[in-house]
């Protein structure tokens, strides 16, 4: 789940070719911009944050430069792309974005 968080003062119309690097993300496509993620909702833009912690159970796999996934710088850390869905390292497991 995520928070409804519009980002103020977006002109930039994010979609294919925009440039930036597009995860799918449940029903929708979020876009890397500057550090964090968009999503186009109705006539503006929302940061796309998790609102909880979600562990994502039985994820053997360790995720890191060359695992294959997409690697999305997130804030302060790098997600994962995995299974339509992000992976985030958190105190020795993965949660889902």
């Amino acid at each position: 789940m995520t928070t409804h968080a519009p980002h103020t003062d977006h002109a930039h119309q994010h979609g294919s070719g925009c440039g930036h690097v597009a995860v799918p993300h449940d029903d929708h496509t979020d876009y890397v911009h500057a550090g964090h993620l968009h999503r186009t909702h109705d006539d503006h833009v929302d940061e796309c944050e998790p609102s909880g912690h979600t562990v994502h159970e039985g994820h053997d796999h360790q995720h890191h430069d060359d695992c294959g996934h997409v690697a999305v710088p997130h804030g302060n850390h790098v997600d994962y792309v995995h299974d339509g869905h992000r992976h985030a390292q958190h105190e020795g497991h993965w949660d889902d974005h």
